[in-house]
């Protein structure tokens, strides 16, 4: 069989890396003017710390605020720390509103006083009403430049105010806001309708009012739901009186969505979905290392359980040979449940409401499930030692672990998120405790009552 093909991202890297090699610094210089900045953001999250330092630095200083927001957090904060006060200045003079909130954010406090001098004073304003919201709402979201227009003029009156905008109008704009003289949103007008409708024909007359806005206080992954649900290229953003304070778009939407498939990604492993593959060997050691205490610490009371059976272990040596398989068993299913209600909750599928029904759901399909493999693991072990009475006792304990693992999966991720823990980092390890816990104790408990 053919290997596969190697993407466009991966013979770009190992060119850039061969130029780096040899020391041509002006062939990679051509390399990355040919380049946009969100690949070129591939490349430095790609490259050891070294060789990124040294692309950097070679980068085109007009697309350095494009890349530093395609970038990671951890890699973004990495590249600020190397930058020169102008350097940075000089970054963020082309950058959307929206994209300029997330990237003062993580300068330093110097910078960003710097920054908001620059603006002038609707610009500035404008920026501090972003940053008074939360990032992960709506208001972080949103960029405040918008084109409004009235509901009592004509669309010819509005077709040429756009013609005098001109380069003035937004990116990506596909509907103008109507709203009234105090900024209350009334709807939006498509600019299909503005192009193809009677220029006399007033915006009251052309306009929709279907579109509900989206309140400033929204979490972003209700916002990406919502973009889902109807198809939006943009929406508007209002505030608790229904005056409008900006809109979001599509291309604010992917990254959350990328951003939460990261999260729930990562977060299985008790990472962040900002590490840095490069990151420094103590930073990346100092963030691991709480998440391998908690495992040990669980690890530890799963061995103490076993501890409580030494004398049945003793007389019954095919127990320790047969304990991995309870265990392992109801690991996987627990985990097969667990993955099912954290992205119920992710895409809001999932509350306390209709937990139960879930719950009784994976109920009956792990009874399902442990019934048909404890009846093929037992043959197996009955034949394997030559004992029936092992055979039922490991058929018992698989039943019990599979049926607690699939009320554990279900329920679990809502108690954390209840508790204000995240589900995505947490989960899997609390999981495998109970799971383990559970199968020894199922397994060896039975053993000593009826075996020894």
């Amino acid at each position: 069989m053919s290997a596969p093909a190697e993407t466009s991202e991966d013979s770009r890297l190992h060119q850039l890396q061969d130029i780096l090699a040899s020391g041509a610094v002006r062939e990679a210089s051509r390399l990355l003017r040919s380049l946009a900045p969100a690949e070129i953001a591939h490349l430095l999250e790609s490259l050891p710390a070294g060789e990124r330092e040294i692309i950097w630095n070679l980068v085109d200083e007009e697309q350095d605020g494009e890349i530093l927001l395609q970038v990671t957090e951890e890699v973004r904060a990495a590249l600020i720390r190397h930058m020169a006060p102008e350097e940075l200045l000089a970054a963020t003079e082309k950058l959307d509103l929206d994209d300029l909130a997330d990237l003062v954010q993580q300068m330093p406090s110097a910078i960003t006083a710097e920054v908001m001098n620059a603006l002038d004073d609707q610009r500035r304003k404008r920026l501090e009403a972003v940053l008074s919201y939360s990032e992960d709402t709506a208001g972080g979201l949103m960029n405040t430049d918008t084109v409004t227009v009235r509901p009592e003029v004509t669309l010819d009156v509005v077709l040429r105010y756009l013609r005098r905008l001109g380069e003035g109008v937004p990116e990506d704009t596909d509907k103008l806001f109507v709203v009234n003289r105090d900024d209350g949103y009334l709807g939006i007008l498509m600019l299909s309708q503005l192009v193809t409708r009677n220029p006399e024909d007033t915006v009251a007359e052309a306009m929709s009012l279907n579109m509900q806005p989206i309140r400033a206080e929204m979490l972003t992954s209700e916002v990406a739901r919502r973009f889902e649900a109807h198809d939006m290229l943009s929406a508007p953003v209002v505030d608790d009186d229904g005056r409008l304070l900006g809109r979001i778009t599509v291309d604010d939407v992917i990254d959350v969505i990328r951003e939460e498939g990261e999260h729930q990604f990562m977060g299985r492993a008790g990472l962040s979905e900002d590490e840095d593959m490069f990151a420094p060997v103590l930073a990346s050691a100092r963030r691991r290392a709480l998440w391998l205490g908690i495992n040990l610490a669980t690890a530890f009371l799963a061995s103490w359980v076993i501890g409580q059976f030494e004398e049945t272990l003793t007389k019954v040596v095919a127990l320790a040979v047969l304990m991995p398989i309870v265990a392992s068993m109801g690991g996987i299913a627990g985990s097969q449940t667990l993955t099912l209600a954290i992205r119920g909750i992710a895409l809001g599928q999932l509350s306390s409401k209709n937990a139960r029904a879930l719950m009784l759901k994976e109920l009956a399909v792990g009874t399902l499930n442990s019934l048909v493999w404890a009846v093929v693991v037992a043959v197996i072990a009955g034949v394997w030692f030559d004992s029936a009475a092992i055979a039922i006792l490991i058929g018992a304990a698989i039943t019990i672990n599979l049926v607690f693992a699939a009320i554990t999966g279900s329920v679990l991720p809502l108690l954390l998120e209840r508790i204000g823990i995240d589900p995505a980092l947490a989960g899997s390890v609390l999981l495998t405790t109970v799971t383990d816990v559970v199968g020894f104790l199922s397994f060896l408990g039975l053993a000593t009552l009826f075996l020894v």
